[in-house]
């Protein structure tokens, strides 16, 4: 099950490295970087999705408004100022504002059909050209995420909700206090923090093809971990907590824990690199 989940995560990465392909130096290019805000009214309880741009960071913070704060740094690159104006134009995000769902979503030359719909006559010398957008986003404590990125780092903190992550490189930071939470990476580092004793919330599933993968939890964690690296690497516990279930001894490859009075179900998987597990205040090695 693990390795058909991580099969689709390979051909999620395949897609967005083809739009990377053409992103190298093309010579001495001019910068233009402008900025973009936006805030929406929106309850608690609804769902918030982020569409990424194929190359850019997004930082994602909970907070006690019932609003959502959209600041975009927009970075593009061309030639000449004429192209530098003309792709300005296009590359940005829009809003799609709804009553318990709003969607914020990246604009640029990699969507063909939002192309085709403001200009029929888009220059093709400028498809190639680089462009990046850096989010920081805040919404309500709780409410549910859903978030698509390409290459870029990942910040997310003070949410409790159901989560559902797609990054394809990058280094994420997550601080998670509850909900479910459902995330696939594809290369990189990314830290997990779970301070709290007890998950309130559903099951923790997140995975990386390739890098490190690095979990710090409370020292006195109530849950199920399971910790697995598919291929090359190991597993480095230092998480006194865990405890062998079902009999099934540890090794460096596989830990099927049972933590405190056991609970909700943590799940961390690893294609290829080292997974580290360990308690919030003492240093992973």
């Amino acid at each position: 099950m693990k390795n058909q989940k991580l099969f689709h995560l390979f051909l999620f990465v395949a897609i967005f490295f083809s739009f990377s392909a053409i992103c190298h130096a093309q010579g001495k290019l001019l910068k233009r970087t402008t900025y973009k805000t936006d805030t929406v009214e929106f309850g608690s309880g609804g769902t918030v999705s982020i569409i990424g741009a194929p190359n850019g960071s997004i930082e994602i913070e909970g907070w006690g408004k019932n609003e959502i704060e959209v600041s975009a740094e927009i970075e593009v690159q061309a030639a000449n100022e004429s192209d530098l104006a003309q792709l300005a134009a296009v590359v940005g995000f829009i809003t799609d504002i709804g009553t318990i769902h709003t969607r914020i979503i990246s604009t640029g030359t990699h969507d063909k059909k939002y192309l085709k719909q403001i200009s029929k006559k888009f220059p093709k010398h400028l498809l190639e050209m680089p462009f990046r957008i850096d989010y920081k986003i805040k919404v309500p404590a709780y409410c549910d995420l859903e978030i698509d990125g390409g290459k870029g780092d990942l910040t997310l903190s003070k949410v409790e909700g159901s989560m559902r992550i797609k990054v394809l490189e990058t280094n994420a930071k997550l601080d998670l206090i509850g909900g479910m939470v459902m995330a696939s990476f594809g290369t990189g580092n990314v830290d997990i923090r779970i301070p709290t004793s007890t998950w309130r919330g559903r099951n923790v599933d997140i995975q990386l093809i390739s890098g490190a993968l690095n979990v710090q939890m409370s020292p006195n964690i109530n849950a199920e971990v399971d910790a697995s690296v598919l291929r090359t690497g190991q597993i480095e516990n230092t998480l006194k907590a865990l405890k062998k279930r079902d009999r099934t001894e540890f090794t460096d490859k596989i830990i099927l824990a049972k933590a405190g009075g056991g609970g909700a179900s943590l799940s961390f998987t690893l294609g290829d690199g080292v997974l580290k597990l360990g308690a919030i205040g003492q240093p992973l090695n």
